[in-house]
């Protein structure tokens, strides 16, 4: 039996003093198809890991004439029913109450036909106000459907506001949509350059759902056509096991049709799990990695891009085949083992007491966060003082996450060019390269500290170590 009650203790102190919480706005064209309310369930198990602003129904090209906020308010009433025992688990989950006050709906009018005089609705009121708060934390705004209540939400505030007052208002949001599911996005681009935008661009019927990243999440037979990812990890099979068959929360998540939660790495990168970093998506995490450039015009899109965004971005990862592959899909299922474990750990915590369920371990680093090395240094490497709240045994994995960095190497045509040496130690160590450097020749090395514990089941929290390297 764990001796639950000093470790409960310690774990609230640790949740307590976790990172700043971002905000975020959710905007869903939920019942579409099945994946909105799948990812809503997940996103609610993770409710204590942001300030939830808004909670929108939309319409998307898939649903194009109907909202449906009464879903949103059903998962939520499911939550309701587990979300004191989530908080035996970790602090900070918000009420129900406090959730549906902020459920609300876009008018059921298509893309850019919702967009423009008497075009307003409840959802981008609310997201407009929201925006307005006396806050200094920006504004996530997570696109599942369409993006036409943030673009009424622009237009209005660049119709009724002066030019810095509407330079203030685009410099707080931040926005990550699934592709472009109207005609909206590539307008909002295009209309406010300045604004931070992460998105796989394209149209569905193009064919963009095929390239986009976010299909990675489980997207290997359907959307996304790729090999290397462990799909029995998002098979209906699994989530039966681990995820519907737990108590009210659990009856919400519905049997995908296309593939499991393709929605769900829009807000994967704002959990507070030590590896992502939301202001850096070209650091990578859960959510995927995207790179600041100008996408060439492919056939999907519905338009040329006309200013650099956060878009598609590829990782070498080798997959369980043994084989190396190299995709922006592979920017998400790389971490998928992690993020169903942690997933079926936490709809555990809504139906166990906490002395019946697994928590995530705490990594720490015996040094600073951020190094600075000279080539050929050797640079040594400390996760002494990581804990885990249940008192399980740890493993450890130290890597070179290389695309994340900006030194660049010519060494081989794997993803891992530097080894890490005692790679599944507490302490390790890693020589900078000296050789065979592409200009400059100097630049960030991001070195990636997983802890996995050997609890039920096994839950893996990141630390990331930053080396500037100077020639």
């Amino acid at each position: 039996m764990k001796n639950t009650l000093p470790l409960i203790l310690i774990f609230a102190c640790l949740t307590a003093s976790a990172a700043e919480r971002p905000r975020i706005f959710v905007l869903t064209d939920i019942e579409n198809e099945p994946d909105d309310a799948m990812s809503m369930v997940r996103f609610l198990t993770y409710a204590n890991h942001y300030d939830v602003e808004g909670l929108a129904a939309t319409t998307s090209l898939h649903q194009q004439r109907r909202v449906a906020p009464q879903r949103i308010r059903r998962i939520v009433h499911a939550y309701g029913q587990v979300r004191d025992n989530l908080e035996k688990h970790e602090q900070g989950y918000p009420t129900e109450e406090f959730l549906l006050q902020r459920v609300t709906e876009g008018i059921p009018v298509y893309g850019m036909n919702g967009v423009g005089e008497g075009k307003d609705s409840p959802a981008s009121d609310s997201l407009i106000a929201a925006v307005d708060k006396d806050d200094p934390r920006p504004m996530w705004v997570t696109v599942w459907g369409g993006p036409s209540v943030l673009a009424q939400s622009l237009w209005k505030v660049r119709k009724t506001r002066t030019a810095e007052e509407l330079a203030k208002f685009v410099a707080k949001l931040r926005v990550y949509t699934i592709s472009d599911q109207d005609d909206s996005g590539p307008w909002i681009r295009e209309q406010f350059p300045d604004l931070f935008y992460v998105a796989s661009p394209g149209f569905h019927p193009g064919g963009a759902y095929h390239h986009a990243t976010w299909s990675g999440i489980s997207g290997d037979y359907f959307h996304g056509r790729f090999s290397g990812a462990d799909f029995s990890l998002v098979t209906n099979e699994w989530l039966d096991k681990n995820i519907r068959q737990k108590g009210p929360l659990g009856k919400e998540y519905p049997h995908w049709e296309f593939l499991m939660e393709g929605d769900t790495p829009s807000f994967f990168n704002l959990i507070n799990n030590g590896l992502s970093d939301p202001e850096h998506p070209d650091w990578g995490g859960w959510g995927g990695r995207y790179e600041l450039y100008t996408p060439r015009k492919q056939k999907w899109h519905l338009q040329k891009e006309t200013r650099p965004f956060w878009a598609c971005a590829d990782d070498e990862v080798l997959g369980i085949d043994n084989r190396w592959h190299t995709d922006n899909h592979a920017t998400i299922w790389r971490w998928r083992e992690a993020f169903q474990n942690d997933f079926a750990a936490r709809m555990d915590w809504t139906i166990k007491p906490y002395e019946e369920a697994n928590h995530p371990p705490v990594p720490k680093l015996d040094h600073a966060d951020r190094l600075t090395a000279k080539l050929g240094d050797e640079v040594q490497l400390s996760a002494a003082g990581s804990t885990d709240p249940d008192g399980d045994a740890l493993s450890y994995h130290w890597f070179y996450y290389c695309e994340a960095g900006t030194l660049l190497t010519s060494t081989g045509t794997t993803g891992q060019p530097v080894a890490v040496k005692n790679f599944d130690q507490e302490k390790a160590s890693f020589v900078v390269p000296a050789s065979r450097l592409m200009p400059p020749g100097d630049g960030t090395m991001h070195i990636i500290l997983a802890v996995t514990d050997h609890g039920t089941p096994r839950l893996t929290r990141y630390r990331r170590v930053i080396v500037d390297v100077k020639k």
